[in-house]
């Protein structure tokens, strides 16, 4: 192929993505569903215009750290230690049933496998994809319903940073564990390791950009110093302590997010994001997505990994809320505020697919997914917030 040839799938891809983005919005579709159709509509599965290359997957790498950083600097701390204990219990029901869910699911469909065996974490990670909220969608019908300032949008919003920490966690486990030749107790020390030099170095880098901010306040210097920093700490989870690069990046962005310019830094980097290395990371979703493979076993199976993904949040959020006292009726919506799923399932299944956990064809159930939790999310949540007979703070 020609060197020059990048240039033509680059500007194949970003038309593409940037047109039918705007096409599913107007659908009321979230865009990287819209980025995702194109891929798959110009990739090998149909039209064939491009190809996905080693340089379009290196470029997809750059945009999902992009993302990770983005997401971690658009984490609130402080809204996060003021939640407490009642957030984080909903996040955890919210990944582990998900979690047994998606590897029942699989393991009913193609067989119990051994514990340690490759299908045994092929079958996990299925449950490690369902994890994933993406909580954009709900922040979106909650603004136009007038409650995300509520005791449920609160608690919904709070639930999903958490839920994102732990699913990320979680997946490095299972990505650490699924080499033969990895010690298991090894990996735990590893991932302890990793959260324990990110807060002790996080602490000292957090008061040097604080210092830094001070003096070039709203400065380009410091949006390119944080992006340093992100492509630092993707290397150094990968390299010194086998944690994927999504975490090392998640966690470079959750180090900023409290300095006064971190708005300023999310706004810079997502230039970059939005013009280039994001549509190339969900084009190359479709790009990498298989129909030719498509037969009665994988549509069985995708209509039963979006049933389950779904239910499985609503039971696992909408019980843990119940348990720590919400009405029947409010913790109904906190499940079916933390059902809907984005940009971290994608980047997930990204990942699983980088290290031989998933393979393109199974990426036609988390699209799937995405598209039905998208649509149905605002729809329903509009139908619980219309029979309530008197204002969400009176009864918080």
């Amino acid at each position: 192929m020609e060197a020059y040839s990048i240039f033509r799938d680059l500007a194949i891809i970003v038309i593409f993505a940037k047109f039918f983005g705007i096409v599913a919005r107007k659908f009321k579709a979230p865009q990287v569903v819209g980025e995702i159709i194109a891929g798959l509509l110009i990739g090998p599965s149909i039209l064939g215009l491009v190809e996905q290359t080693e340089f379009l997957t290196h470029m997809a790498e750059i945009g999902v750290v992009l993302l990770m950083f983005s997401a971690g600097l658009e984490t609130n701390l402080k809204d996060l230690m003021k939640t407490g204990p009642i957030a984080f219990l909903i996040a955890c029901a919210g990944v582990f049933i998900p979690l047994v869910g998606g590897t029942l699911l699989y393991m009913g469909l193609y067989g119990v496998s051994p514990w340690g065996s490759e299908e045994f974490y092929k079958a996990v990670f299925v449950g490690v994809i369902m994890t994933a909220t993406s909580v954009s969608i709900t922040v979106q019908a909650l603004k136009e319903l007038g409650k995300l300032k509520g005791k449920v949008g609160t608690t919904i919003l709070s639930a999903a940073i958490i839920d994102d920490v732990i699913g990320i966690i979680v997946l490095t486990f299972v990505i650490g564990f699924k080499n033969p030749d990895t010690d298991p107790m090894g990996v735990v020390i590893s991932t302890f390791l990793f959260f324990l030099a990110a807060v002790g170095v996080g602490f000292i880098l957090y008061l040097i950009f604080q210092k830094l901010d001070a003096r070039y306040p709203h400065t380009r210097r410091i949006p390119i110093l944080g992006l340093a920093l992100c492509f630092a700490f993707a290397y150094g989870a990968e390299k010194w302590f086998g944690i994927a690069d999504i975490t090392g990046a998640y966690v470079a962005g959750i180090i900023l997010c409290s300095i006064q310019d971190s708005q300023y830094i999310d706004e810079k980097i997502d230039i970059n994001s939005y013009m280039l290395f994001g549509p190339v990371f969900f084009a190359s979703i479709g790009l990498k997505t298989s129909i030719d493979n498509v037969d009665a076993g994988i549509i069985i199976f995708s209509i039963g990994f979006v049933l389950v993904a779904l239910v499985a949040k609503i039971i696992g959020c909408g019980l843990m809320a119940k348990i720590c006292r919400f009405n029947v009726k409010d913790s109904l919506k906190v499940g079916v505020g933390m059902m809907t799923r984005g940009e971290v399932a994608l980047i997930v299944s990204q990942k699983g697919l980088s290290v031989g956990l998933l393979t393109p064809v199974y990426f036609t159930a988390v699209i799937l997914l995405i598209i039905v939790s998208s649509i149905s999310t605002p729809i329903i949540l509009k139908l619980l917030y219309s029979k309530d007979k008197e204002p969400e703070s009176a009864t918080a």
